[in-house]
């Protein structure tokens, strides 16, 4: 450490094992873990709070619980007193991180970058306290850099090591072209950490390359490094790939509680405690005898999905819109009823219309090429009767009921 080291006292040990103990929960790696610890004690031994860094690169702002894994662990830090640094790419988003793509991202308009920031913003405020958050933009410390700045950052890094990381290597065997502003992306994430002091920074397992630049350019620009932490990936609902928008295998935190509810209930079983121990509050040992419960029969996997559907709604929405949810997915799915809350549409148009213009004017499905799809893989219901041809023509009554999927209903009024 910067500083001499001091003797704590024993309500401070026991202050720092406690901060060591919660903050590595669900941790993959800590490099390395002696610095952490002694960053610990140091913070602990002289009441300054450490800098905790999460960096963001604002091109896909929907959050999903994936994303959460790394929040709620700021969220720990926040708690012991940390001062949580979030920052925001609005310079190296216009690059866009490489990391695990196969090919050159478009770079996205500093309108793009900064709307993408905004709504990051607005939904990190359900995990993390952003009154007590540090906001900071990298543009404000990489545009003023110069290019003899740029070539005396460039000289940290050699090209054979960054051909070490997975993305880039697999695109050079391929031929697969690389541009070499690509290989600037960590190290100016690494740069970020030098310009913002940070003591520990985190990301998931696939950030660790980046997150041990920012360690190598703090010693070079000598300063103290700081401490890389990885917290794992989590997967999606298909149990296989991670979590992610695109590959619509996700549980994003701004859904409806109806939604958020009814997906926990496809989390395959032996995923479960992985989601409750990452992404959830629930404390350490009521997970460990959930793990246990589940291994030995005791604990039903249908309970503990349904608790984990309770709990994730509860964290992002309330108690009352949890209990709602737990009782709209136990009368429409284990009961087999209509849910009696179901939205009401006035239906204003013509009194007949093709079944597929009548799904999207009910804004149940966003195109025509869905509802299609929808209707002939059977997953469109008229007053709970199946609709199978594509070509049906409805004519439109008073209280008809369509219903989408397993979980979007619609009752129409003249």
């Amino acid at each position: 450490m910067a500083e001499s080291k001091r003797e704590l006292t024993e309500e401070q040990k026991q202050l720092v094992d406690t901060q060591v103990k919660e903050l590595m929960r669900g941790v993959v790696e800590i490099a390395p873990e002696h610095a952490f610890k002694e960053k610990i004690e140091q913070s602990v031994a002289t009441g300054v709070p450490l800098k905790i860094k999460l960096g963001m690169d604002p091109s896909a702002p929907d959050v999903h619980i994936g994303h959460t894994v790394v929040l709620h662990k700021l969220r720990q830090f926040q708690e012991y007193g940390h001062e949580i640094q979030l920052l925001i790419g609005d310079f190296t988003g216009r690059i866009g991180d490489p990391t695990g793509k196969s090919e050159t991202r478009k770079a996205l308009t500093n309108e793009q970058v900064m709307e993408n920031a905004r709504t990051y913003v607005e939904q990190y405020s359900k995990v993390l306290d952003m009154d007590k958050v540090t906001l900071m933009y990298n543009s404000e410390w990489l545009k003023a850099l110069n290019f003899e700045d740029i070539i005396k950052l460039a000289s940290n890094l050699t090209v054979a090591r960054l051909l070490e990381r997975d993305d880039f290597e697999k695109r050079y065997k391929s031929q697969q072209p690389i541009s070499i502003h690509e290989f600037f992306y960590p190290l100016m994430q690494g740069y970020d950490s030098v310009a913002m002091k940070s003591d520990i920074e985190v990301g998931g397992t696939d950030q660790k390359f980046n997150l041990l630049m920012g360690r190598q350019l703090q010693e070079a620009y000598g300063q103290e490094k700081q401490v890389a932490m990885t917290l794992p990936l989590i997967e999606g609902l298909d149990g296989v790939r991670k979590m992610s928008k695109s590959l619509n295998n996700y549980i994003g935190i701004d859904e409806a509680p109806n939604e958020i509810f009814g997906k926990s209930m496809s989390i395959p079983d032996e995923l479960m405690v992985k989601y409750f121990r990452l992404a959830t509050d629930l404390p350490l040992e009521e997970v460990d005898i959930l793990e246990k419960g589940l291994a030995d029969g005791s604990i039903h996997p249908r309970d503990a999905k349904m608790n984990l559907g309770s709990k994730l709604v509860e964290m992002y929405h309330g108690q009352e819109a949890a209990k709602e949810a737990r009782n709209y997915f136990e009368t429409v799915f284990q009961k087999n009823a209509l849910p009696d809350d179901m939205p009401v549409v006035k239906w204003e148009k013509d009194a007949q219309i093709g079944i597929i213009d009548l799904v999207v004017e009910l804004g149940l499905l966003p195109s025509k090429g869905e509802a299609r799809r929808m209707i002939q893989n059977g997953g469109v219901k008229m007053n709970e009767e199946k609709v199978t041809d594509i070509k049906t023509e409805v004519t439109i009554t008073e209280g008809l009921i369509v219903q989408v999927g397993k979980r979007k209903f619609v009752k129409i009024t003249l």
